[in-house]
């Protein structure tokens, strides 16, 4: 669970917005005051529920996972009731889009908040999460390109002074990937990882590389601004930075280097379950899956041949307050 507190509650309500980003590991709220396109977040708040548990064999929600999520709905609507938002938007991603039973999910957060879920697909995740990232104070300025690393996809844009040029949703994810891995040991040890980096160097070179190469090449003498969105992005900074808080500034502006992400993937993979729960930085409910959300980030840098990249801590939830919510059907 993390927790980031308000800086300015005293913004008149007509400005407040709220979202809750209900993916395939969490549920994520963002209450914060819109003013001429910039977005000032109030309050920040995320709950792990596993909705995706069990969700990539069976393509089905199971019960208790969507019984949790709404849980986790309701709890983080309240929170955000404290600041009187003038709208709320409740968007959902990968596991949502993706199940067979999406419409339970649907149907149980009507019933229980009286809110309708929007299931957003790929093209607009991708599209909000390029968004998100320029509403820092640094903007897209240049070649930029943006990840989204989430529980069970991954949004690739490449954009050159905020003008995108490719952007596209792939089923690759942190719970996806470990799903599909079964079994791992505990600590899963150098053949696992060796087993773990093919899997993601094959989806990468079959499935994003012939697509994103020719929009890459477009820009010969420039290498990206890399910019990776996401939990696992942030969990990575405050590992690399010791750091078991949240300070923005300071996240985003530590660069990762992919020799030091190469390193600090090796060691996760070596350490038993209980050790990685014990690491600074990382939160223990996330200690399994960061196996592999760590060595997807190492494995763009790799098939990509980039040396680095910052976490933003701005998403697809910074981009949704920009826009209203659409009108119910």
């Amino acid at each position: 669970m993390e927790a980031r507190g308000a800086s300015s509650p005293t913004l008149p309500a007509a400005v407040r917005r709220a979202v809750l980003d209900v993916g395939t590991n969490s549920v994520k709220l963002l209450v914060a005051a819109v003013q001429a396109g910039s977005v000032i977040p109030l309050l920040e708040q995320s709950r792990q529920t596993r909705l995706g548990e069990g969700f990539f064999e069976s393509r089905q929600l199971s019960p208790l996972a969507i019984e949790r999520t709404v849980a986790a709905i309701q709890e983080l609507l309240s929170l955000s009731a404290a600041y009187a938002p003038a709208s709320l938007r409740l968007v959902a991603t990968a596991a949502a889009r993706e199940a067979l039973n999406a419409d339970h999910l649907q149907h149980a957060v009507q019933a229980a908040t009286g809110r309708r879920l929007e299931v957003i697909d790929g093209d607009t995740e991708a599209d909000w999460s390029f968004r998100g990232v320029g509403t820092g104070p640094e903007g897209h300025h240049g070649l930029t390109l943006v990840t989204d690393l989430g529980g069970g996809s991954t949004e690739f844009i490449l954009g050159y002074d905020g003008v995108r040029s490719f952007a596209r949703s792939f089923p690759l994810g942190a719970n996806r990937l470990l799903s599909q891995l079964r079994d791992l040991a505990d600590p899963p040890g150098p053949h696992a990882l060796a087993r773990c980096r093919g899997e993601i160097d094959a989806f990468l070179q079959t499935h994003l590389l012939p697509s994103l190469l020719p929009s890459l090449q477009q820009y010969p003498a420039s290498r990206p601004n890399y910019r990776a969105v996401g939990g696992s992005a942030v969990i990575l900074a405050r590992m690399m930075l010791e750091m078991s808080g949240f300070h923005r500034e300071t996240i985003e502006s530590r660069i990762i280097t992919r020799a030091e992400l190469e390193s600090l993937v090796v060691r996760l993979w070596a350490l038993d379950l209980d050790a990685r729960r014990r690491l600074v930085g990382l939160p223990p409910e996330r200690a399994d899956i960061i196996l592999t959300g760590a060595a997807i980030h190492e494995g763009i840098l790799r098939n990509l041949n980039l040396d680095a990249f910052r976490a933003s801590t701005r998403g697809l939830r910074f981009a949704a307050l920009l826009h209203p919510p659409p009108p119910l059907p």
